[in-house]
């Protein structure tokens, strides 16, 4: 087995992995919209509000990541009395791997960071927050739960945004439990001084945060160490690793030599983020069996796909282990996907500013024709999504005989196309579901369809989108391709 295959196997056991995360829970909004002119009223944009998104962010960006990976987390936190904290509290409430112990401080506000995002660029952000201290019995309270919770997880994670949650009340009584049952602490930090952090098995700050927390500027990898050791022996903090942005991740223990691991990255689009999916993989990896140093390894690589995706964006196992197992692939680029997932890259794509298009189909014996329509499809769009008839769709379709290839092998050769940027296969007759759910700006069928007789043309139309019919390329089909080849020669 490779190195890198090791690392792939680990990552399927993440599913096996419990966590308890406590810290600042906040609503991340996105705000999306053209910028086609100035203000008359001041020299600033005005921006054309086309669509907006919300999500959790902070401390529930980490659990966003976390059950992203497969693991199951208890989620310790504190919202306000309000819309925004019933808003995260339905975000926490519908993801099944989440066990929610969110705490409801009254004349408190729930955080609110909103981001406004034209061409594929935040334009900018709006914080709604106070860092005030929560009360005094809702801190003991909470100080409380995280004793009470930690025998039953297998990591723990301090996600310390500075928004008052996480006292040093909090923070003592949770490392404490942790060690007395045995279970690992990641912290990422905040502030200037680490010493409240004393007993922790590790602290991720970035490069900004370990200058300030020792006075040590970090420019290479000698500086990084020297920070890391300065927060280990005067911290009492046990392992550091130091995240370094474009110059990967340095990973300091108190004994042993320091590892430097380069970044992982092809391209970067948006770094929001970043640190909470390294502190999620961290806290996943070791609670499902990894060494440190291993879990360091699979964070850095889930990091290097999170930056290439825009907002505060998650990571998943099979684009990990695709990545692990293809290092030389560009990364994320598995194009075969559940609709789930495909509907999380289209909404990726479309944060970048491209157009999405669809067309779906049998594809079973690909031929001529059918590159000339895929290629008139990619014309007409940025990224060109297929929807696939399963084994069953087309036997019932084409009969018993069909199809020639299977599922997985006509998929397979469509993601190997460069007109073809993914792949979801569909079980039913029609793909009506897939287009209700992708949202193509672009509908592409043949011409020897009508507009008026393309499945889902009527919904494409109603939000705005267009259909294409295609040209067809004369004497291409599968079928008569498969009736030449059972043709008994004379």
């Amino acid at each position: 087995m490779t190195d890198l295959s090791h690392l792939a196997r680990l990552v399927e056991e993440l599913g096996n992995a419990k966590i308890l995360c406590i810290g600042d829970v906040m609503l991340d909004r996105f705000v999306y919209g053209s910028v086609t002119r100035i203000s008359p009223e001041a020299p600033i944009p005005v921006i054309r509000v086309q669509r907006e998104s919300a999500m959790l962010g902070g401390a529930g960006n980490v659990v966003r990541n976390a059950t992203a990976l497969g693991a199951s987390v208890k989620f310790l936190s504190m919202v306000g009395d309000d819309l925004p904290g019933r808003e995260v509290m339905e975000y926490v409430a519908g993801d099944k791997l989440v066990e929610p112990y969110i705490q409801i401080e009254r004349n408190r506000p729930t955080t609110i960071k909103t981001r406004f995002i034209a061409g594929g660029q935040q334009l900018l952000r709006s914080d709604n927050e106070t860092t005030s201290p929560p009360a005094d019995t809702t801190l003991t309270h909470v100080g409380d739960l995280a004793a009470q919770l930690t025998p039953d997880v297998n990591a723990v994670v301090l996600s310390d945004y500075g928004k008052g949650l996480v006292d040093s009340h909090l923070i003592r009584a949770t490392i404490d439990a942790a060690r007395a049952a045995g279970k690992t602490v990641i912290v990422d930090p905040k502030g200037n001084d680490y010493s409240r952090y004393r007993g922790a098995t590790l602290v991720t700050p970035n490069r900004a945060e370990a200058e300030a927390a020792t006075g040590i500027a970090v420019n290479n990898d000698e500086d990084a160490i020297r920070a890391a050791r300065h927060i280990i022996e005067n911290c009492g903090i046990e392992n550091v690793l130091l995240t370094r942005s474009q110059d990967g991740m340095t990973l300091v223990p108190a004994s042993g030599e320091a590892i430097h691991l380069p970044t992982e990255a092809r391209e970067v689009y948006d770094v929001s983020g970043a640190g909470d999916t390294v502190v999620a993989c961290l806290a996943a990896s070791i609670a499902a069996g990894s060494t440190i140093t291993d879990a360091a390894r699979i964070a850095n690589v889930a990091a290097g796909i999170v930056v290439g995706k825009i907002g505060t964006a998650v990571v998943y196992p099979d684009e990990l282990i695709t990545l692990l197992h293809h290092h030389d692939l560009m990364i994320g680029e598995a194009k075969l996907m559940k609709l789930d997932r495909m509907v999380d890259r289209v909404e990726r794509w479309r944060r970048k500013g491209y157009t999405v298009g669809f067309t779906n189909g049998c594809f079973d014996l690909l031929h001529p024709g059918h590159i000339s329509l895929l290629q008139q499809a990619r014309s007409q769009c940025d990224r060109l999504v297929i929807g696939l008839n399963s084994d069953a769709s087309v036997k019932r379709l084409k009969g018993e005989t069909r199809p020639v290839q299977s599922e997985a092998a006509r998929a397979a050769v469509l993601g190997s196309l460069e007109t073809v940027s993914g792949v979801v296969i569909f079980d039913e007759d029609t793909p009506i579901e897939v287009i209700s759910a992708l949202k193509p700006d672009v509908l592409v069928k043949g011409a020897d369809y009508t507009i008026e007789t393309v499945v889902g043309a009527d919904i494409v139309q109603g939000y705005g989108g267009k259909v294409f019919l295609a040209q067809l390329a004369d004497g291409f089909s599968t079928t008569s391709t498969i009736a030449r080849m059972n043709k008994k020669p004379d």
